[in-house]
């Protein structure tokens, strides 16, 4: 029987799978069921030493006997700090040590209670990893703390072997152990595509190239990133869901506009499991679509990856299988070249690859998104910052000079993925309203091309100062969409309950940017309807200067927001 408390037993259960085999053991009352699951467990050797000073030795010189990754386990307060000598010899001599230090719960922590010290980062940058697990209460939690212990365990051979902590907080009564069996936990494989496993990655592949429902998730890139030739190779075996942000306009979806609406599909057919893929592979960074997120959340017991050059454990979706450290353009040529040889195998090869085998999955995605992209051009909203967008976005198709397109966050964003066809510059790291017109001017200031900026009017009064600069010139251009607050606090469910709502949280406002592009010598139009407004784009867009220009889009924030709803539930009949 094991313990009761769930992190306990979680941790049990992943050092098994993670090949840790011999543990040292130090006595105490807080680290008890830590102890007793460790040797209750079948699959792992228990030694007992009494010193924690000692006892990191002696986990040391296992490790070296046995090859892999050694647990020593210590109780809370200073018994941990008593294992730094050792931890800091593991750490120059990359051995892989597995810290597990037993802890009072955080309310206690500097109350004068008994044992009880600051425990997480204790051992600073002598490990690798050092984590602290919740005590879950619910799934979420669990969630969190299966990842945790696998980017913790993953990392004692991750770029060399070296040391580990996890740090375990247990709340009393500690000495219940009633449970039958460990629990059956994730675990999430590391790999790298060009390493010493292979073998491991071309498992990974014909994963892929023989699921029946497999789909590839492009977050953002950087253009070029990826080949589109590659793409379209996979677009034969897979659904390809990418946004402006991906950097591989053109080779969207065969969408009449070349844009891929799945943000739309998603809310036409709500949860309809059909849609799921049986195998995900996600590259390059963040995804602005939360619809999207909230979808592939619910795919349990089904293969998910993702790939980044730095190896990050990024669990965006919440069921990662594994993580390949590889650039994301190397893995897609891979597994393009070697569907194109499968492909002209017929499958012969047994690996069970067939070209057509997710046929019917593809069509079923493919019917959905000509849907919604035929949608998004039929739609005319009426003069809103949605009918802005999409005539500026018009205008740029008939320019005959290149150029560079930013988007703020929040709306403005929301508003590309709907009608940008091109390579789209957003500050979607921490997606925060910050800095997007600074970058934007930072860019035309080392481009001699021409750089547009679209953006809301929080963000733009909110990073003013870009325009106080004196290199900018006339290849800055700014579409400023100004409805007097935070728009899209008025689309979240729920909050216009609130009186707080207008003046508080979307910060309502009558500011115009007129003032400041006179201080700032910046050419400067104003509309305020859709005559004005269609004039004021193709100003933007065809008039040469020697000043930056800005168009101030005024619009109202409740027709934003009915204009936008209108949009989507027009989706829900066709």
């Amino acid at each position: 029987m094991y313990s009761n408390k769930d992190n306990v037993n979680m941790l049990t259960a992943l050092l098994v799978k993670h090949g840790i085999r011999h543990a040292v053991v130090c006595p105490g009352s807080r680290n008890a069921p830590l102890v007793h699951n460790l040797n209750e467990c079948p699959h792992i050797r228990c030694v007992a030493v009494t010193d924690e000073r000692s006892a990191g030795f002696y986990a040391i010189g296992m490790a070296q006997a046995v090859g892999g990754g050694v647990a020593v386990c210590v109780t809370s307060g200073t018994a941990l700090l008593n294992l730094a000598p050792a931890v800091a010899e593991a750490y120059h001599q990359h051995v892989p040590l597995v810290v597990v230090s037993a802890d009072r719960p955080e309310a206690w922590i500097d109350q004068q209670d008994g044992q009880t010290l600051w425990q997480p980062d204790a051992l600073g940058r002598f490990v690798k990893k050092a984590v602290t697990l919740p005590e879950p209460k619910d799934e979420t939690e669990r969630w969190h703390c299966n990842r945790l212990l696998n980017e913790a365990l993953l990392s004692l051979h991750r770029h060399g072997a070296g040391p580990v902590h996890v740090n375990v907080p247990i709340t009393e009564p500690l000495f219940d152990f009633s449970v039958p069996e460990l629990p059956e936990e994730r675990h999430i494989v590391f790999l790298q595509h060009k390493g010493t496993n292979l073998g491991h990655f071309e498992e990974f592949a014909n994963g892929f190239l023989s699921a029946k429902r497999p789909m590839m998730v492009i977050g953002q890139t950087k253009q070029g990133e990826v080949r589109a030739e590659d793409l379209r190779v996979l677009r034969r075996h897979a659904v390809v869901l990418a946004e402006p942000l991906a950097g591989i306009a053109g080779v969207a979806p065969s969408a009449d506009d070349g844009v891929c609406h799945f943000d739309e599909v998603l809310y036409k057919v709500e949860m309809d499991e059909n849609y799921l893929p049986d195998h995900l592979i996600y590259i390059g960074g963040n995804v602005v679509s939360k619809r999207l997120k909230h979808f592939l959340r619910t795919t349990k017991d089904r293969q998910q990856w993702i790939v980044n050059e730095g190896g990050e454990f990024y669990d965006t979706f919440m069921h990662l299988s594994g993580v390949i450290e590889a650039a994301a353009g190397e893995v897609v040529s891979e597994l393009a070249r070697m569907y194109r040889t499968l492909a002209a195998m017929g499958g012969g090869d047994g690996s069970g690859c067939r070209a057509d085998a997710s046929s019917s999955y593809i069509a079923l995605w493919e019917r959905v998104l000509q849907q919604t992209a035929r949608h998004a051009l039929a739609f005319e909203p009426p003069y809103s910052q949605m009918a802005a967008v999409k005539c500026f976005e018009e205008g740029l198709r008939n320019l005959d000079y290149p150029c560079e397109v930013h988007y703020a966050n929040s709306t403005s964003v929301r508003l590309a993925n709907i009608y940008a066809n091109h390579f789209v510059w957003c500050n979607r790291g921490v997606n925060g309203i910050e800095g997007s017109l600074s970058v934007a001017a930072g860019m035309s200031v080392a481009s001699e091309g021409m750089v547009f900026c679209v953006i809301g009017d929080l963000s733009f009064f909110y990073d003013q100062n870009a325009l106080w600069n004196r290199y900018l010139s006339g290849n800055f251009r700014i579409l400023l969409l100004n409805n007097g607050c935070g728009g899209i606090f008025h689309q979240l469910k729920g909050l216009s309950a609130s009186d707080a709502r207008d003046e508080y949280i979307a910060a309502g406002h009558h500011t115009e940017a007129r003032g400041i592009c006179e201080q700032n010598r910046v050419e400067y139009m104003v509309a305020r309807n859709e005559a004005e407004m269609k004039e004021g784009i193709h100003w933007l867009l065809t008039v040469q200067g020697n000043a930056p220009m800005l168009l101030e889009v005024f619009t109202r924030p409740d027709e934003d927001d009915k204009v936008f709803k209108d949009y989507y539930r027009q989706l829900k009949r066709m």
